[in-house]
């Protein structure tokens, strides 16, 4: 049984899109943030993952203009598991692979972004590329992962640690060309704050919002995604939560999602851990590189630009 549930698990997360090759050379690489970063803590939580990214996704329907590239770009209606299949693989491989891999996938969403481009149905005209724009959908992703792994991980990171977490993503964001990327707790909810007027629900919004709510084959796979759904949308502000039409459950439902979230994360624990991408990843940083007398690690950037290949 824990066979085939990681098997549907991995196949509908990843599917062809990782593999743990790339996150295994060069030996001693400890990639953008290493194993004793935020990153790696947060990001390998599955559940956190799970229900931070899809109230990520919720989140960023906000924007018009987020909203419209995805609408007229993407092909999330006709292939909403290989769409996710390249989200997960991106991150995953940003965030525990090697520094040559993690570059690779960067330099690949910038190509990617670059052709997206258009006019949103208020006129105005939008691009992927546009430094306000990812930053956006990086804030939003990254307070909902934060926001999953607090409410799902165990222990709780302390403010400190939030702090560095949002530091150490900041890396990332940068890369792909965000500007003013904040970096703490505190910067985020003025983040938010500031851009709250420019977000608003649209019908393309709402209608991705729906697609995600109907996803899943067979009853088991509907129930699981119905939990997640119930989860993340308790890790939105409330304001986006009700801009989106989703009920806020009462005290006692509430309490009910929770529990039952909690018991998928028991299963999805029992069926997928030890991670297969986390034990390569660990393994390959631990690993000296060859043909080295005296290893020497290279140190985990934690801030600043990301070096260029030369």
């Amino acid at each position: 049984m824990a066979e085939r549930i990681r098997a549907r698990v991995d196949g509908t997360v990843y599917g062809d899109s990782l593999q743990l090759s790339r996150l295994q050379q060069p030996a001693g690489d400890p990639g953008l943030f290493g194993p004793d970063s935020m990153v790696w803590r947060v990001h390998s939580n599955m559940l956190g993952m799970f229900t931070g990214g899809l109230a990520a996704l919720l989140m960023q329907t906000l924007h018009p203009l987020a909203v419209a590239g995805v609408d007229q770009h993407s092909v999330y209606r006709q292939d909403p598991v290989g769409r996710l299949n390249r989200t997960a693989g991106f991150i995953a491989v940003t965030s525990f692979g090697p520094r040559c891999e993690a570059r690779a996938a960067l330099a690949r969403v910038r190509r990617r972004h670059d052709q997206v481009r258009g006019t949103a149905p208020d006129g105005r005209p939008y691009a992927a590329g546009d430094p306000a724009l990812l930053t956006w959908v990086h804030v939003a992703e990254t307070s909902c992962f934060l926001a999953g792994y607090q409410a799902y991980g165990g222990h709780q990171l302390t403010a400190a640690q939030c702090d560095r977490y949002f530091r150490e993503t900041a890396i990332r964001a940068e890369h792909l060309g965000s500007t003013a990327v904040p970096a703490s707790e505190t910067a985020v909810r003025s983040y938010l704050a500031s851009v709250h007027s420019e977000l608003a629900p649209c019908d393309a919004g709402l209608a991705i919002v729906g697609f995600l709510r109907g996803l899943g084959e067979g009853p088991l796979e509907r129930a699981a995604l119905r939990i997640i759904m119930n989860g993340a949308g308790a890790l939105l502000p409330v304001w986006a939560a009700q801009q989106l039409n989703l009920d806020r459950p009462g005290p006692a439902l509430g309490l009910l999602h929770r529990a039952a979230a909690h018991a998928l994360g028991a299963v999805l624990r029992y069926a997928c851990e030890p991670s297969p991408i986390l034990e390569t990843a660990r393994t390959s940083v631990s690993t000296p590189p060859a043909h080295v007398d005296s290893p020497q690690f290279p140190r985990p950037l934690r801030h600043g630009p990301i070096p260029s290949r030369t």
